[in-house]
């Protein structure tokens, strides 16, 4: 029996709560008659209210809204791509020959100059066999001399004479080339940039080919990203490129678009650009996520409104036109075409004109032909496109990404 009475229970109170969240909307909103709310229903759709009901009370109030008035603005026409940015000029040095370091003549980070010492190895024994070479050069070059001198006077044969130039030719080859071994001991900079990090230490012994110190050109910084094959007829070299990275939000870094892979990649069937951006202040660092926009074109009369004017119904789009009408102000569902879209703004390509006002606030309120009131000023409101001072702020505010 007690289990019986538990179950009655919770019947009953499954019953209330569904009669509750059945006619509570209901209830509330007509004042606790559910009459007027089915009153207010019939005369949205365009019916006569039921009998009994006051249809009336609820249309004569006006909706408060705020209102836009639509003016253009600037809109660049632009293909957005991700990729990573790199060094004018990168290189790991690393000796050609082995050897013990003698001397690191750099700190790290350190700018330098073309032609400078980076790092010395032990030189003794090349400039030993330099000293050398030089000498039995030397030797070579005075027998010669000698041997000319004689042959004149025909104290000496030809051959002799020949022996004597090709011996000293020998050891001039000789010296230049222990003169070579001993230029392999410095490395130098091989163009003016920023070294990186050593690894390596005054006494270390290093193997030909062991990466000793990079050199980075960071004063100019190359960008390679790719794009769709099916923009191939859109990028051409010389375009302009805004590149963004994640290191200076809001920050947009302007370059020149320099190269295009004359080959489209097959397997993604994508075209590989590079562009190049000054950097001469050192902000960027090689390696940095970037965001590229390639910029297309420009137009200046495009049609602008914030996205939260926009009332999306299936795969319709609607704006709420504020017009007066009889001497009363009513809201006008209209549908648009919106184009491209970007910073929270979106591009109208039709069922607007310059000079509309428009919802941005109130407009899930209203219905077509509802009266509303406006309760703010667009002529002064900042953030308007066309307004009376929206010129600045809707420019920048206005850049909207090619479909």
């Amino acid at each position: 029996m007690k289990n019986k009475r538990v179950t009655l229970f919770a019947v009953l109170g499954i019953a209330v709560v569904a009669a509750l969240a059945y006619f509570g909307p209901g209830w509330f909103s007509g004042g606790g008659v559910v009459g007027q709310n089915t009153a207010a229903t019939a005369t949205d759709k365009g019916q006569p209210p039921a009998k009994g009901a006051d249809a009336s009370k609820g249309a004569a109030t006006p909706v408060p809204v705020n209102v836009l008035v639509v003016g253009p603005g600037r809109v660049q026409e632009d293909l957005q791509a991700v990729g990573s940015l790199q060094s004018n000029e990168s290189v790991v040095l690393r000796p050609e020959v082995p050897g013990r370091i003698a001397q690191i003549a750099f700190k790290d980070g350190q700018t330098v100059k073309r032609g400078q010492l980076l790092v010395a190895l032990d030189s003794t024994v090349n400039a030993a066999e330099v000293a050398k070479a030089r000498a039995e050069w030397e030797l070579a070059v005075s027998n010669q001399k000698r041997a000319d001198d004689l042959a004149t006077k025909n104290f000496i044969s030809s051959s002799a004479r020949e022996q004597a130039s090709s011996n000293a030719q020998v050891l001039e080859a000789s010296l230049k080339l222990a003169e070579a071994k001993l230029s392999k001991m410095r490395i130098v900079a091989p163009f003016d940039g920023v070294v990186g990090i050593r690894n390596v230490s005054v006494g270390d012994y290093v193997k030909d080919g062991a990466d000793l110190i990079n050199v980075e050109d960071v004063r100019t910084l190359k960008v390679d990203f790719r794009l769709p094959e099916r923009y191939l007829a859109q990028v051409k070299v010389g375009q302009a490129v805004d590149v963004g990275a994640d290191a200076f939000p809001g920050r947009n870094f302007r370059g020149v678009l320099d190269a295009i892979n004359p080959r489209v990649d097959a397997n993604g069937r994508s075209l590989e650009l590079r562009a190049r951006i000054d950097n001469s202040d050192g902000v960027l660092r090689p390696g940095m996520f970037a965001r590229v926009r390639v910029i297309l074109g420009e137009r200046n009369d495009a049609l602008l409104v914030p996205e939260e004017a926009i009332v999306p119904q299936g795969a319709d789009f609607f704006v709420f036109r504020v017009i007066d009408r009889d001497g009363q102000t009513v809201a006008q569902r209209v549908r648009v075409r919106a184009g491209v879209r970007r910073d929270a703004r979106v591009e109208i390509l039709e069922g607007l004109s310059s000079g509309d006002r428009i919802v941005i606030a109130g407009m899930r309120l209203a219905r077509d032909g509802q009266l509303v009131r406006v309760v703010n000023n667009p002529s002064s409101d900042k953030s308007a496109p066309g307004g009376d001072k929206a010129g600045p702020a809707a420019a920048a505010a206005s850049s909207i990404v090619a479909k």
